[in-house]
């Protein structure tokens, strides 16, 4: 028993910096060498696709993130237990990606091909702005390597539960306790467009969470007013996995409707917050093999 007990502390180990880094959490000290260079080639993102087909071909991987929600096809019938309602489970991390990583609703206009490694690809809000709402904001807003948000840019913002006893904390990894390694899963996702308007929506209150009467952590003002989330089985995101598979298993709720919020709000968001957030992730590119895109009922 002993022997088991080391084992599974060990594995939990091992997964939780995997998943962490999921979402392509990178420092800021590292500049990518084709920030600068301009949109790839088609050709390259064609490469990523095919290495990633390659890569996932009879291995037995579960359906894969992100996806067009408007597509509901899929061949991946790997075996998936949807996790529970979000409302049932611990909120764990809030984190974002510039751009939108799905497409679908109200963001299907496709930013470009971007460095090859997830910056300036993904989906824009469709829908147009005012030249007041488009004024720049004062300062750079949640600056890294990368660059920083401009009114006008579109983000996807991820309220990440878990069905482990966990807190709110940085990264994935917080989605993960020492007693459930392998806990369900379920991401709620809002798009946001940034505006300069006070009267926008207030980042700081979207991801405003704290402790239920019922014991749960949960993030009080998820938008309720944006469409049906589209549901779906998936993975985890981010760019570190443009080439392979995800092994971990996520239950989608993707809003297909855009809502504006104030990019100051944003901008002092990043200044400080429970997640250790303080810029923008990059972009998985878009899911399109139907082998491994789970049916969406």
């Amino acid at each position: 028993m002993k022997r088991i007990a080391i084992a599974i502390a060990a594995s939990c180990l091992l997964v939780s910096p995997a998943i962490a880094g999921s979402h392509g959490h990178d420092s800021h000290a590292k500049a990518d060498s084709h920030a600068s260079h301009g949109p790839v080639a088609d050709k390259v993102i064609a490469k990523q696709r095919a290495a990633l087909a390659k890569s996932t071909k009879g291995e037995g991987f579960g359906p894969q993130s992100p996806r067009d929600i408007d597509a509901k096809a899929g061949n991946n019938a790997r075996a998936f237990n949807a996790a529970p309602a979000y409302t049932e489970m611990n909120l764990c991390n809030i984190h974002f990606h510039k751009n939108a990583e799905h497409k679908g609703g109200e963001f299907t206009t496709y930013a470009g091909n971007g460095d090859g490694h997830g910056y300036l690809s993904g989906y824009k809000y469709n829908g147009t702005l005012s030249a007041a709402e488009m004024k720049p904001a004062h300062g750079k807003v949640c600056d890294s390597a990368h660059g920083a948000l401009s009114s006008g840019d579109t983000i996807e913002v991820h309220y990440v539960h878990s069905t482990a006893q966990v807190k709110p904390g940085a990264t994935l990894g917080s989605c993960l306790s020492k007693a459930i390694g392998n806990p369900q899963l379920r991401v709620e996702t809002q798009v946001y467009v940034l505006v300069n308007d006070k009267n926008a929506l207030d980042f700081g209150d979207l991801t405003k969470h704290g402790k239920t009467k019922g014991g749960l952590y949960q993030a009080s003002n998820i938008p309720s007013n944006t469409g049906t989330p589209v549901q779906y089985e998936g993975s985890t995101t981010g760019p570190g996995y443009n080439e392979k598979g995800s092994p971990f298993q996520v239950s989608w709720s993707v809003r297909p409707q855009v809502a504006k919020v104030n990019i100051d709000s944003v901008g002092k968001w990043c200044k400080g917050n429970a997640f250790d957030e303080d810029h923008a992730h990059g972009v998985r590119n878009l899911v399109q093999n139907p082998d491994l895109l789970s049916a969406i009922k």
